[in-house]
């Protein structure tokens, strides 16, 4: 079994925590600026320990995630001749330690990356994650099931047909795009409520409030757009082509 996965996408899923559980697994949620320290040396032990602590309660899943800071691609970059020694030292201990994942065929041990930049990562790094998955944007029937899933629990008059073109005019939209888009249409009824103010919000009656229907979606796509433009795109499909693989 394969336990290096490096996922690449355009737009952050949150989805470690979900692959931990299926496999009733011990989850470890780690950023880089975790792994490092302003003293000598202290960076690769934090490292050892992790791994140490994951071993210990198998098994046992290393999610590595960018939030905000592109942290993956800080910790397995390309190595430059101005990268300061003491990154350039946690990166090897962190390839060191990944190496010992692969050769110890008795651990239950699965080492999740997920980066927005599979361009710039270290070329050793890019040989130890040996699964190389593209998680590419929702496709039509996927944003329907997102918009049916997040319309749930809400008032709407949508039909199938309305639901099919919320589908047909999200094209290129991320699942948290879809998110963002339903709070935003979610938000029509509330705004055509006459001479509501944010005080009398909590206290509008379920009933005074109109279902939420396909000019909301509409009105929504026209404030919020796609996060991930063609030319994102198209790099991604290309690296995939050169260095991903299939599941």
């Amino acid at each position: 079994m394969k336990r290096q996965i490096l996922r690449f996408l355009p737009i952050w899923t949150t989805r470690g925590r979900c692959v931990a559980s299926q496999c009733k697994a011990t989850f470890f949620n780690i950023s880089a600026s975790s792994l490092t320290s302003k003293w000598v040396g202290e960076g690769e032990k934090l490292v050892r320990a992790l791994f140490s602590v994951a071993r210990l309660k198998l098994p046992s899943v290393i999610f590595i995630d960018e939030l905000n800071c592109s942290q993956v691609d800080s910790l397995l970059s390309s190595r430059s001749e101005s990268e300061h020694e003491s990154s350039r030292r946690i990166k090897t201990e962190f390839l060191v330690q990944l190496d010992g994942v692969a050769t110890n065929t008795d651990e239950r041990l699965l080492v999740l990356a997920a980066t927005n930049r599979p361009q710039e990562l270290d070329e050793a790094a890019r040989r130890r994650f040996v699964k190389r998955l593209y998680i590419a944007l929702p496709e039509a029937d996927a944003r329907l099931t997102i918009v049916k899933n997040l319309l749930a629990d809400m008032k709407h008059n949508l039909e199938d047909a309305d639901l099919d073109e919320v589908a047909k005019i999200t094209e290129g939209y991320s699942g948290a795009d879809m998110r963002q888009l339903c709070a935003e249409a979610a938000m029509g009824p509330i705004r055509d409520i006459d001479n509501c103010s944010s005080m009398d919000i909590e206290t509008i009656e379920a009933e005074e409030i109109r279902p939420i229907s396909l000019s909301d979606f509409i009105n929504a796509a026209q404030v919020v757009r796609p996060t991930v433009v063609a030319e994102d795109l198209e790099a991604y499909k290309a690296w995939d082509a050169k260095f991903g693989c299939l599941l």
